[in-house]
């Protein structure tokens, strides 16, 4: 490029074309004399007309009146549509729009979106979770929704999410119902296929989903992905240089560029931050209500996932910024020291020692090959489905009963005011679906084949060694807890006392253990 055709500001500019010139003595381009001759020759002209015309008086047209016949008009003409006013034009359009989104929603109802559909749970600390959705609008460029489930919050966040109505999805609950309903209440609400857990008590930063998705994407074995964070409780804890929160966003973007070599797999990820898939929900279900308010459910959710042979992972390359469990702390050290209490109980009770569990199964499943190698298959099962028990009954949101059995739910008749010897179970819709329809059973059948004592293939409840198992099908299943053969209804059937050399014939299937507790409502 020739240096003097470059513009002062740096930028190159192609040079216009030239005009070609109008000759001299074109009608376009007069000499000045001609102008100076042809402004006097029109001034003549219009002299010359002035004198030819004669002054003339002016008359004022009157318009002529003429009679108006009255209109009067018919009855079809009364009762014909009139024309619309401004209100009734805005009711009309306003009516016509919201059929054809009510239209819209109902076509695209059980669709998903290749995005992230984030939950946030919320209970008061409304400034707070103001200042937590402004940095994931601010820092987030993958498709997304928010979703805030707020448990009753009285200090005006309800107010805040109705001034967010078209940017926040949201439902406000009528009352407390903690984390995990809170959080059950935002999965049944996502329409992404891939759904994050974020406390309101964080800020997101630079590439902090980016980098989480990347980790998440890289093993089809990786399960869930956590960040990692100035407050919180085990690995994912890292020192920060700075002690206000204006000076965190200069650390975040160091930290967060992205590095697979800094992801970490652990077997305890914290619920302040988790990202996982839907087909990973649509697997293991919704989270435990057992669990009062807040604490444990993270870890109950861990150990399920695990169970099913899926890694854990910490995205290091990623950090959020945590206050610190503002709504915990909310509660005053008393009450959150008993909730804490009796939720490590409910956990006690139910998992009994779940890492050794995990490795257990782990061991059961694994393959060993002629050249020494071990794998691990993942999935260990088609989904929580196969911790369940068969020969049980269980029921969804309906008063409908099932026979579990042969891989099939099957529809219990049962003749008006008869009753079962063994309680049913409430399950999650999304357990429930997991057992394909089978063919009717009446409630006689039921009730025969649960005093079947000598049926073990069907059902049969087996102390040996000091621990609970269930036998069907061929195969001997450990009881995690006392709490699982409770809530299944398997305590109520008599036990056969068995030596652990017999029960050894047996080939050992997954273990039992217990259903979540749920509120099965938005």
């Amino acid at each position: 490029m020739d240096p003097k055709k470059q513009s002062t500001n740096g930028l190159n500019r192609p040079e216009l074309p030239k005009l070609p010139k109008l000759h001299q003595s074109s009608p376009l381009n007069p000499k000045p004399k001609q102008i100076e001759k042809q402004k006097s020759k029109s001034k003549q002209k219009l002299k010359s007309k002035q004198k030819l015309k004669p002054k003339q008086k002016q008359h004022r047209l009157k318009p002529k009146r003429t009679k108006q016949p009255v209109q009067v008009q018919t009855e079809q003409e009364l009762n014909s549509p009139q024309p619309q006013t401004a209100a009734t034009a805005y009711q009309s359009g306003y009516q016509t729009g919201y059929e054809a989104g009510v239209a819209a929603g109902s076509g695209s109802y059980g669709s998903y979106f290749n995005g992230t559909s984030i939950i946030i749970p919320s209970y008061n600390q409304g400034e707070y979770l103001k200042l937590c959705i402004d940095s994931i609008i601010q820092h987030t460029r993958l498709p997304y929704e928010i979703i805030v489930v707020d448990n009753a919050s009285e200090d005006g966040t309800a107010d805040y999410l109705h001034s967010m109505a078209g940017r926040v999805r949201y439902r406000i609950l009528e009352e407390n119902r903690g984390f995990s309903g809170a959080v059950n209440t935002g999965l049944m609400m996502a329409k992404g296929m891939r759904m994050l857990l974020l406390n309101n008590d964080t800020l997101v930063t630079e590439n902090w989903l980016e980098n989480m998705m990347a980790c998440l994407d890289s093993d089809s074995r990786i399960g869930m992905v956590g960040p990692v964070t100035n407050f919180i409780s085990g690995l994912q804890k890292v020192d920060v240089p700075y002690t206000k929160v204006e000076d965190m966003p200069a650390f975040a973007i160091q930290n967060n560029r992205s590095d697979p070599s800094r992801w970490q797999r652990v077997d305890r990820l914290t619920g302040f931050c988790l990202l996982f898939r839907r087909s990973l929900w649509e697997r293991t279900g919704y989270f435990d209500e057992g669990y009062q308010i807040g604490n444990y459910e993270d870890d109950d959710y861990n150990i399920r996932v695990r169970l099913q042979g899926y890694t854990l992972v910490i995205a290091r390359d990623a950090f959020i910024h945590h206050f610190g469990s503002v709504s915990m702390k909310a509660l005053g050290e008393q009450k959150f020291l008993q909730v804490n209490a009796i939720n490590e109980q409910y956990f006690l009770n139910k998992w009994g020692n779940p890492n050794e569990l995990v490795q257990h199964i782990r061991e059961l499943k694994a393959e060993h090959h002629p050249d020494g190698q071990v794998t691990y298959p993942v999935p260990l099962a088609s989904s929580e489905a196969g911790f369940q028990p068969q020969y049980v009954l269980i029921k969804g949101l309906g008063d409908t009963l099932y026979w579990l059995e042969h891989g099939h739910r099957r529809p219990v008749e049962a003749a008006e005011g008869q009753q079962l010897p063994i309680q049913a179970f409430r399950i999650p819709v999304v357990d429930l679906i997991r057992w394909p329809i089978g063919e009717k059973i009446t409630a006689s059948q039921v009730q025969e084949k649960w005093q079947h004592e000598n049926s073990p293939n069907e059902g049969q409840l087996v102390s040996s060694a000091g621990r609970l198992y269930w036998l069907e099908q061929g195969i001997r299943r450990r009881i995690v807890s006392g709490l699982a053969a409770s809530m299944w209804g398997i305590n109520s059937k008599s036990s056969v006392q068995m030596d652990e050399s017999d029960l050894l014939h047996w080939p050992e299937g997954l273990p039992v253990i217990a259903p979540v507790k749920m509120v099965q409502r938005l």
